[in-house]
């Protein structure tokens, strides 16, 4: 099996765990809205999307090893792809055709994306003051979007997916300097961006929990769109990565983005489905149906007797 082939099927079941991860936070965000860290750390179901999104996170790893930034980070627009039919089965739904519409448009731009991503295994990694020039711009831009203000899911989420593509391009950088046998892989280096790492990914996992108070859709949208946007830029920007093809390659991978991105738009917009088997499913019992009154015969009432004249007292005899 060639390295971009294993990346892609490490990539594709770290997209099934992310998504049963989001699933699993959106339906704890909508039993409890309310804020609270420590609320979180008390729930069982919370621990449970930890350890999915820590699953998730190790494929995605192994992942980055056999492939680019390029190549990986846009498979994991299939998370909201398996979120969705998840969310529907959990909720007892059908699937919108709305909802399948999006899905095959972000399936149709992903494929285009492969066809020009897919190269050699990566042999270039962030520098240390590349890694802390990273993490500094995007601590910053995180903060600016946590500022209070409208729509705080979706900035949210966007600050969700901008820490975790982030996190992924130091994962990468770990991944590679310890398994290249050019340095210890306990060395200073390694070690901060490591901490830099795990930072970034609670931070991003936090950021999501709080974004899917407004919904499971929209938010794991702009969370799947903010992270290969972020991954791809640091990959392109500052690894030299390119995409396949010359000038033909880029317009299809532009084409392709494009079409992920009305896939997305469409998931994110798509109203529920039905019920699941709401034919065969007893309808719930609502109230009674009044029963007529029947009417009652009225039995006459007796006239009472007439009164008997009273007696005229006789008169005393003289």
């Amino acid at each position: 099996m060639s390295a971009s082939l294993l990346a892609v099927v490490l990539s594709l079941l770290s997209a099934v765990g992310y998504a049963a991860a989001a699933v699993a936070q959106q339906r704890l965000a909508a039993r409890s809205p309310g804020p609270g860290l420590v609320r979180l750390l008390r729930a069982g179901a919370w621990w449970g999307s930890v350890l999915l999104n820590a699953s998730a996170a190790l494929l995605h790893v192994v992942a980055l090893t056999y492939g680019p930034l390029t190549l990986v980070q846009p498979l994991g627009a299939l998370t909201l792809v398996a979120a969705v039919p998840l969310g529907a089965r959990l909720a007892g739904r059908r699937v919108s055709a709305a909802e399948w519409r999006g899905t095959a448009f972000t399936l149709v731009g992903l494929a285009a994306l492969l066809a020009t991503a897919t190269g050699p295994a990566p042999d270039d990694v962030l520098s240390g003051s590349e890694a802390l020039l990273v993490s500094g711009a995007t601590a910053l831009l995180i903060g600016v979007l946590c500022h209070p203000g409208a729509r705080p899911g979706l900035r949210h989420a966007t600050a969700s997916g901008a820490a975790s593509g982030v996190a992924s391009a130091l994962t990468q950088t770990v991944t590679v300097a310890a398994t290249d046998g050019s340095g210890s892989p306990f060395g200073l280096q390694v070690i901060g961006v490591a901490v830099l790492v795990a930072a970034f990914a609670s931070g991003g996992l936090l950021l999501a929990q709080t974004a899917y108070r407004d919904g499971l859709g929209a938010p794991l949208a702009v969370v799947t769109l903010a992270n290969p946007v972020a991954a791809a830029l640091i990959g392109v920007i500052l690894l030299g990565e390119r995409f396949q093809g010359g000038a033909a390659g880029i317009v299809l991978a532009l084409t392709g983005a494009a079409l992920a991105s009305w896939g997305v738009l469409l998931l994110s917009r798509a109203e529920p489905g039905p019920a699941r088997d709401s034919s065969r499913t007893p309808a719930p019992p609502g109230p009674l149906p009044a029963v007529p009154r029947q009417p009652t015969a009225t039995v006459p009432t007796p006239a009472p007797p007439p009164a008997e004249p009273a007696p005229t007292p006789q008169g005393c005899p003289r």
